[in-house]
């Protein structure tokens, strides 16, 4: 491939891309994002190439291997164009009737579409389905239709048309002025106006400046990031490369967790082969500008998410926060001028640059523009990544696209943020997802992910788990982070396992205040945020817990107990036979009977014994009921 030296060359190579692409032919586009992998979208792929062949179809119909298409507990997904019949959670088994019915035939395979839960209907096209039909994809949407890993799928969509338009027909000022016009706000957990950061960097003094992707995604639940490196690397790199313009950056980094292997593939083959295009290196389309982008795989950090850590790890020292008497747009990596953007926020710059900052601010709230992908988890029908438009309310995601509560469950909470976010409760859902209207609601945007909580969640277990969590992964730098998460931690274990004291909630707060105050870093700043927002709105079950030794939710384990109904028991053995511990006493047509003394509270007889019976149930601040004397045992046939 020769390289491109100019706009013209670049949109006559776009055409001559187009003009060999029958829009007509049958194209299979196949999800194999890492979690459609998991689900054996790999094996599909290989059976979609073998029975192509074998039909002879090679000619007449196209395999692409796309991105993540976000639907990710319906994979593998395959969508067949033109048409757009989707069909959800391949096998191979399934694969050649797809090819001879649909592919050859043009006809519509029922059994594989999606069903409508509600109505029954069967939906044939993916835009029509409900969890895309309410999206607004415009960053993740190229996921659907493009193969990562051909830059030529990429140009076909207008790849690189912006980063040609800035060099060529826009000052590095109008580039800058472009996206402070959008208000376009990062997307990595602070919400900083990105064009202001810009301009720090390009105002500040210093013999080089930098512009760094942070891909060190280590939300529990989240991957959105992830799924944009997987499925659309190019965008990335144009979006870096218009950012290094803009503030007079000739180098940038991408630094990924090495947990992710595909997106580290698909992201150095993106590299290479815009180099080779001329997109990237010296003297990018002809215009004299120059710029070279390193990618650097972290060791899995959480801490390192953090700007200054990030900036540390890649100077080879470990990954520490340091002081922000000086912001990093101003004294960053190597004490020089670095603009640090996650990978959402970068992809969002092409889209602005080639479309305009007033298309992009017709999107969202006015002090949050345009959308968010969310990782949509935990306890909803439909999980997997969601976009929506800034001002979307929490309720709609959850239930227009979420699909609600599974299993009749009653909403409880949704955690918000990730490990340093807050808990929305159940009278907020209304609430319209945006920078500002989250964190006054005791929560955070965060980098996107959103954790759906149920009427069988403990709310203290929550705030335990998460403050568990950032202990784990608190660099231990500073003593109100290191110390105090420590003790928040012990303290809510303790009230989880019935040892909670009076003075317990107070303790708590002066903690959480101390680290809120005086925390090195974001991290440590924001780790109280569980622990607040729980105790803002679920004080009650924290009162519980402490005055009562009882768990609502019946679920911290030193808090419950099992016992067995005898009206309820018919004697079938099912939790006798599944319990580990040997704990339950029974026998044919006996009332069974759970040993208190040998129960481990591990719940497989509750969830072992069958539905039409009910029988084993869960207590909480209240006394066993004694056993049923043992000749009173026998059940009788009125039961």
């Amino acid at each position: 491939m020769a390289k491109i030296n100019s706009p013209v060359e670049l949109e006559e190579f776009r055409k001559a891309i187009l003009n060999r692409r029958d829009p007509d032919k049958s194209c299979i586009t196949l999800c194999s994002g890492s979690a459609c992998n998991a689900s054996g979208s790999a094996a599909v792929a290989r059976c979609l190439e073998e029975e192509i062949e074998k039909q002879g179809l090679s000619e007449s119909v196209e395999i692409r291997k796309t991105g993540c298409h976000g639907f990710c507990e319906r994979g593998p997904i395959i969508v067949n164009n033109p048409g757009g019949v989707c069909y959800l959670q391949i096998q191979p088994e399934d694969v050649p009737e797809i090819i001879s019915e649909t592919a050859k035939e043009k006809r519509v395979i029922d059994r594989l579409l999606y069903t409508d839960p509600e109505s029954g209907e069967k939906i044939t096209h993916e835009g029509d389905i409900p969890f895309y039909k309410n999206q607004q994809r415009m960053v993740f949407g190229p996921n659907l239709s493009i193969d990562p890993k051909s830059i030529d799928d990429y140009l076909a969509i207008d790849g690189y048309a912006a980063l040609s338009k800035a060099l060529t027909g826009m000052s590095d000022i109008e580039v800058l002025e472009e996206v402070k016009k959008s208000n376009l706000r990062g997307r990595g957990g602070g919400g900083f106006p990105a064009g202001q950061k810009w301009e720090g960097s390009r105002n500040a003094a210093g013999e080089a400046k930098y512009v760094i992707v942070n891909a060190d995604e280590g939300d529990p639940g989240a991957y959105m990031d992830r799924a944009i490196l997987e499925g659309n690397p190019h965008s990335i790199l144009e979006g870096l490369t218009l950012g290094a313009y803009a503030i007079g950056a000739h180098e940038g980094y991408v630094y990924v967790r090495q947990e992710y292997p595909l997106a580290v593939e698909n992201l150095l083959l993106a590299i290479e082969k815009a180099e080779e295009y001329g997109f990237l290196g010296k003297n990018i389309l002809g215009t004299g500008f120059d710029f070279k982008v390193i990618v650097h795989q972290g060791a899995g950090a959480f801490v390192c998410g953090e700007s200054t850590a990030l900036m540390t790890a890649l100077e080879g020292r470990v990954g520490e926060p340091r002081p922000k008497y000086v912001r990093s747009n101003i004294k960053g990596l190597w004490n020089q001028p670095s603009v640090l953007n996650n990978v959402e926020t970068w992809a969002n710059v092409p889209l602005i640059i080639n479309k305009g900052a007033d298309w992009f601010t017709q999107f969202g709230t006015e002090g949050s523009k345009g959308t968010k992908i969310f990782s949509l988890v935990g306890k909803i029908t439909n999980t997997g990544l969601v976009e929506v438009p800034m001002g979307t309310t929490l309720k709609d995601i959850i239930y227009k696209i979420g699909g609600g509560i599974p299993g009749g469950k009653k909403f409880k909470a949704v955690q918000t943020g990730g490990p340093s976010g807050g808990c929305i409760p159940e009278n907020l859902l209304d609430l319209e997802v945006g920078f500002d209207e989250l964190t006054k609601a005791g929560s955070m945007m965060g980098s996107g992910g959103m954790i759906v909580l149920d009427e069988d969640t403990c709310m203290v277990d929550v705030a335990r788990y998460f403050i568990e969590f950032l202990t784990d992964e608190s660099c231990g730098k500073c003593t109100p982070c290191r110390e105090g998460l420590r003790q928040m931690l012990r303290i809510l274990t303790n009230i989880t396992e019935g040892r909670g004291q009076e003075g317990d909630l107070e303790l708590l707060e002066t903690l959480a205040e101390t680290a809120t105050e005086a925390a090195l870093c974001a991290l440590g700043k924001s780790a109280p945020n569980p622990f607040l927002s729980t105790l803002r709105y679920f004080r009650d079950e924290y009162v519980a817990h402490i005055e009562e030794k009882r768990c609502p939710a019946l679920s911290c384990k030193e808090l419950i107990n099992f016992y067995i109904d005898p009206e309820k028991c018919r004697g079938c053995g099912s939790c006798l036979r599944k319990c580990p511990a040997d704990a339950i006493i029974g026998g044919k047509k006996l009332i069974h009977i759970v040993d208190q003394d040998k129960c481990t509270k591990c719940g497989t007889c509750f969830d072992a014994c069958p539905d039409k019976f009910a029988a084993v149930t869960k207590l909480s601040g209240v006394p066993v009921p004694a056993a049923v004397p043992e000749e009173e045992r026998t059940i009788k046939k009125s039961k």
